[in-house]
């Protein structure tokens, strides 16, 4: 299950959405988002869906690695799914419970979230494997400029820093994770078997190396920054500017095309 955790990843090859600015992938992924679940009907979702899958093709990353990320989260998919086909209003009685009953309104209520969920893994994913950490640092950072303006100069980068640490290190933490869990069972411990509070306790000796390591990698970390200098985003200059080019205003305007689209078919159908 580890190993399909493959968010934060950057996969490096070239596409139109790796160029494209990643301010404004990030500003574009966010309104994706909201119209995702601006969506009211079957058709606006569908449409968001192929929007999605276009983004996917698009980018010419794998397909298999935005399954990976679906795969890890599973378990919640479902459970949300089953919780949601309970509290579907109208349609006819397909399964009764006690009190609760199984709707072909519930059926459709949990497809509906239940697809809400997937398109929002594979659109957030999708930013991930098409941008660096370097780009998003830079990007968070252009974008949040304006708080500086309210005495939050230097909190501007701090954020933009620290978001971009965290989004780096979920993939080492994974491994480090795996690692730990096959150490504990090459020394006999059984963490798959047993009732719900055996497994709890089969944990402990996962974390607590765990919070070890990512404390000493976390004193790593700070002291290679002290090393080279670091002293945050004062009189900082970066190699790259970001510039957006006619291509990121095309990519913007197909994308706001595709949300007022998302609107008419909420209107009309």
């Amino acid at each position: 299950m580890l190993r399909d955790i493959t968010f934060g990843q950057y996969y490096d090859c070239d596409s139109v959405v790796h160029r494209t600015d990643p301010r404004a992938k990030i500003v574009l992924l966010i309104l994706i988002i909201v119209f995702i679940f601006l969506a009211k009907n079957i058709f606006a979702l569908l449409f968001c869906t192929a929007c999605v899958f276009a983004i996917i093709f698009v980018s010419r990353v794998p397909i298999k690695l935005y399954i990976k990320n679906l795969k890890a989260i599973l378990p919640i998919l479902i459970f949300t799914a089953v919780i949601n086909m309970f509290y579907g209003d109208g349609g006819t009685v397909l399964v009764q419970l006690w009190r609760l009953s199984i709707t072909t309104a519930g059926i459709y209520k949990a497809f509906y979230m239940a697809l809400r969920i997937i398109l929002l893994i594979f659109v957030s994913s999708a930013l991930t494997y098409t941008t660096t950490p370097n780009d998003l640092t830079d990007a968070i950072e252009r974008l949040l400029s304006p708080l500086k303006f309210i005495g939050l100069k230097n909190a501007v980068h701090t954020l933009a820093m620290m978001m971009t640490i965290a989004l780096r290190f979920i993939p080492t933490l994974v491994e480090e994770t795996e690692k730990i869990m096959n150490a504990q069972k090459a020394r006999g411990a059984d963490l798959e078997n047993g009732n719900l509070k055996q497994r709890v306790k089969a944990l402990v000796p996962i974390l607590i190396p765990l919070l070890i390591s990512s404390i000493r990698r976390a004193y790593e970390l700070a002291e290679a920054m002290e090393c080279r200098c670091y002293c945050g985003g004062e009189g900082r200059q970066r190699m790259k500017q970001l510039k957006l080019r006619p291509a990121d205003y095309a990519v913007c305007g197909v994308t706001v095309c595709c949300c007022a689209a998302v609107i008419l078919l909420n209107i009309f159908l």
